[in-house]
């Protein structure tokens, strides 16, 4: 008999050899019918592997991340399979799941493949799947799969097998279909019951330019046809409110293959709404003693040999700027972190400075292959809402509850009210990859723990997750039409202050390194806005919109009115414009309407006479005729309220 534990701390004993499926069968029929997979050990494991010693166990059902994952990941072997069948010859790269749905990297070879080919492909999916097939996991040797796959000529998989270890091997067969694959997967075919074939991108194999071509086909799958329509239901929306489409609409941002891709050029009022966010954060961090820097863009290459950047990015980014001087080296900044450490060493630190937190709206370059830049979400050259807290190990807690304070309250004032958070911690059984001593770790771990549940803030915590030089908290918030997106990010590094030998003398009059915590509520201007733009439609809130008002002239007639009453309300700090075209008032409204302006300011005959303006406000109609002065206040009322709920 084995002993199996569970979440709740409870042990049951059952025969060695039982698998997942079998345990939750003896809980009840209905987990059973549910369960799409398990982590053993917290190891991802199929819920029909079996488990020969003492164990931990956790079971999840569609609902948990982990049992979506395990699902997707096997209707992309499914979509494999459907593929080989369909168009003989072709040869397979990789198929991981993904956040919603999955993927398959492929090589159709002599093959061509079009949006005309989904529905053929969704049909011969559906039919495998209804056969019910089984999924076998296999241990195989080395040799062995380079001969399986190599047989099969797929140069791909042989690629991939020739860099594992032999002895951790495995593959996965349904059917007539063999892959490479760690897993996990479900026991069979049969839960997946609607498919729907995406989209086709082209994809590099490994990521390198230099390398094949593959199509990519992208897909997604759903235990019921339900949950597809309403699926495609929010896709539909999720087009309306893409904030490339937003953004060209809004004259907020553009592209230019002269300036270069991945690079956006602010428009005006794009700027303009920047400008507004970051001037909301410099606000807020005053308030919490941050003091702002400014650094260069660029920096001299030993700068990031020192902090290991040039390690990790060097190869795979912008190349090194050398200058007339023999030798010279300079790099375009990939991190605001190395630039602000060296403002830390500038002078002699003593511990009654201490927290030092120092805040930058720092540009960064990072190269990113063509195919993954996707308008503002993913660009080459982005500016992070930074700041770096150097403080003392004691610190920390009181440190993290402050930054959470600020993410909270920019959430609130934005209307960002379904949010989770993850913490990530290092993995406690594999401690020598990790950088910093047990107690630093012990200490920093904690401190993020019960500022979490000081603050009430439901947490995952995620075991392995943290980086190599500390362990750190991600805010996830959900969009209006329920997306996941990673925003703010708050991270203790004990790693750069070792680099850069960053010292404070304490109260016992002895050195010591202080610990440093990186900071982002924003993440980067360029993505936070893409998210905002999406999450809100275009329809931002008032103190934020690029326009707050526009006055709309009946006739032409009173047009100089109109811009009397612009006027006198720009002079109020109300963002305003007049609208002259020689249009029906009907046309004009409608039109404003679709710029998602927020006011609507109506002026004819009566309103001139009096010196007052027609109200409309977006989504709500008519709000009756006022005094210019008393919208105006009105205005500002309504904007204070939302920035300081």
């Amino acid at each position: 008999m084995i002993n199996i534990t569970f979440p709740d701390n409870s042990v049951k004993q059952y025969e060695a050899g039982v698998t997942p499926l079998q345990i939750a069968e003896s809980i009840s029929q209905r987990l059973a019918q549910d369960i799409l997979a398990a982590t053993v050990n917290d190891e991802e494991w199929d819920i029909s592997r079996p488990i020969n010693e003492d164990a931990s166990i956790k079971l999840f059902k569609w609902e948990d991340p982990e049992g979506k994952h395990a699902f997707w990941h096997s209707s992309a072997h499914l979509l494999a399979e459907a593929l080989q069948e369909l168009y003989p010859g072709v040869k397979f790269g990789i198929g991981p799941a993904i956040e919603n749905g999955f993927y398959y990297d492929i090589d159709p070879g002599e093959n061509k493949l079009t949006a005309d080919d989904f529905a053929k492909i969704e049909k011969k999916m559906i039919e495998l799947a209804q056969r019910k097939e089984e999924i076998k996991r296999a241990d195989i040797s080395k040799e062995d799969a380079l001969k399986l796959f190599g047989d099969r000529g797929e140069q791909y998989k042989c690629e991939l097998i020739s860099e594992l270890e032999d002895g951790h091997i495995t593959t996965y067969t349904q059917g007539a279909f063999t892959d490479l694959c760690r897993g996990p997967h479900l026991p069979n075919t049969a839960p997946i019951k609607a498919v729907k074939i995406t989209s086709l991108a082209g994809a590099y194999w490994r990521g390198d330019e230099k390398r094949n071509q593959l199509v990519r086909v992208y897909g997604i799958t759903f235990p019921k046809k339900k949950m597809l329509d309403e699926y495609l239901v929010l896709m539909e929306e999720a087009k309306k409110r893409d904030h490339r489409k937003l953004g060209k609409e809004m004259e907020l941002f553009a592209f230019s293959s002269n300036v270069g891709a991945g690079l956006p050029l602010w428009l005006p009022k794009g700027a303009a709404l920047r400008d507004r966010l970051e001037q909301f954060l410099r606000k807020i961090q005053k308030q919490y003693g941050y003091q702002q820097v400014i650094t260069p863009h660029i920096g001299n290459k030993m700068l990031y040999v020192t902090s290991g950047h040039y390690a990790k990015y060097g190869k795979d980014s912008f190349q090194p700027i050398h200058t007339p001087e023999e030798g010279e080296e300079y790099l375009l900044k990939p991190m605001n972190c190395p630039h602000h450490c060296e403002i830390f060493k500038a002078f002699p630190r003593s511990y009654r400075e201490l927290p030092l937190r120092l805040a930058e709206f720092g540009t960064v370059y990072r190269y990113e292959q063509s195919g993954e830049l996707h308008g503002l979400t993913r660009v080459r050259g982005f500016t992070q809402d930074d700041a770096h807290i150097f403080c003392a190990p004691d610190q920390i807690k009181e440190e993290f509850l402050k930054v959470m304070d600020i993410i909270f309250y920019i959430f609130k004032a934005l209307k960002f009210d379904n949010f989770e958070a993850q913490i990530s911690l290092r993995d406690p059984n594999n401690k020598e990859k990790y950088i910093g001593s047990d107690e630093n770790w012990h200490l920093a771990e904690n401190a993020i723990i019960e500022a979490c549940a000081e603050k009430g803030l439901k947490a995952r915590t995620e075991l392995g997750e943290a980086a190599f030089y500390g362990p750190k908290l991600d805010f996830m918030v959900k969009d209006a039409i329920g997306r996941r997106w990673q925003l703010g990010t708050i991270q203790v590094d004990y790693n750069l202050p070792e680099r850069f030998q960053l010292e404070y003398t304490g109260a016992d009059n002895q050195k010591h390194r202080p610990v440093m915590i990186h900071r982002a509520p924003f993440g980067s201007m360029e993505r936070f806005v893409a998210v905002l733009l999406e999450h809100t439609a275009g329809k931002f809130p008032l103190w934020l919109a690029p326009e707050q008002a526009v006055v709309l002239p009946i006739s032409e007639k009173f047009n100089d009115y109109a811009f009397e009453v612009a006027r006198q309300l720009n002079a109020a700090d109300v963002r305003v414009h007049v609208d002259d075209r020689n249009e029906k008032i009907g046309k004009k409204i409608r039109d404003n309407e679709l710029k998602r302006i927020p006011y609507l300011l109506i002026v004819g005959e009566k309103e001139a006479q009096n010196g007052e303006i027609s109200v409309r406000k977006q989504g709500e109609g008519d709000k009756g005729t006022m005094k210019i002065a008393t919208f105006a206040q009105n205005l500002a009322e309504e904007v204070e309220s939302m920035i300081n709920q």
